[in-house]
């Protein structure tokens, strides 16, 4: 019987199984990725849908995103940059809590649709409250300091280039104020500027981080 025959000769029924194996090889692999192939032509076909609606979502957060400054809250105007590109700044107003975010004739050429984080207004030691633009702070000793920190000067580009243009309207230039509080942590601008060592009122033409106006900030 078929049994002792297998017993007998186990080699020939192994090489038979083999064969068998062999021979019905590519029928197996080609249902397996006819399978997979329909699997995948399915998965796409399920997926448009969802991509329609995710590039939907796209376009339609692309469209809310545009910040004007009249729509910003009180605690996130100050240092904010419009769609624009021009800076927001804060008011007084009779009107609402008693400020009021208001759109700047201050044009930040490389930067738009921004605003500042929390991390930068502490390592900069800036005020969200602040009304307006002022050179008054570069002043304060304790302010210049934090301004020309690492973690400000370095990493706050924004709030830099703001100040660069407000200590340029001063005629000093920003880098040389940061200089002189590393080496004199008590000296001030006002110091900066009787002693003669700042130089004069910089042009437009000088430039800024952001390409800034420089003075162009009303004060």
């Amino acid at each position: 019987n078929k049994l002792e025959a297998k017993l007998k000769n186990p080699i020939g029924s192994i090489h038979f199984t083999f064969h068998s194996f062999v021979y019905n090889l590519p029928i197996t692999l080609r249902a397996s990725q006819q399978s997979s192939l329909d699997i995948i032509t399915l998965t796409m076909a399920s997926f448009k849908p969802l991509l329609f609606l995710f590039l939907s979502s796209l376009l339609l957060h692309a469209s809310l995103a545009e910040i004007i400054c009249e729509d910003l809250p009180k605690d996130v105007c100050a240092f904010s940059i419009a769609t624009s590109g021009k800076r927001c700044w804060l008011e007084t107003s009779v009107k609402k809590d008693g400020y009021e975010c208001r759109t700047s004739e201050v044009v930040v050429a490389s930067l738009a649709d921004y605003i500042e984080s929390d991390e930068c207004v502490r390592a900069c030691g800036v005020d969200r409250t602040s009304t307006g633009f002022s050179s008054d702070s570069l002043l304060e000793p304790q302010f210049t300091a934090k301004l020309c920190s690492p973690a400000c000067y370095q990493y706050c580009p924004n709030i830099v280039d703001l100040y660069f243009n407000l200590a340029a309207g001063e005629g000093v230039l920003l880098a040389d104020l940061c200089e002189a509080q590393r080496t004199d942590p008590r000296r001030t601008l006002m110091e900066l500027l009787s002693s003669g060592a700042a130089p004069g009122p910089v042009s437009s033409e000088s430039g800024s981080l952001f390409g800034v106006t420089p003075a162009s900030a009303p004060l």
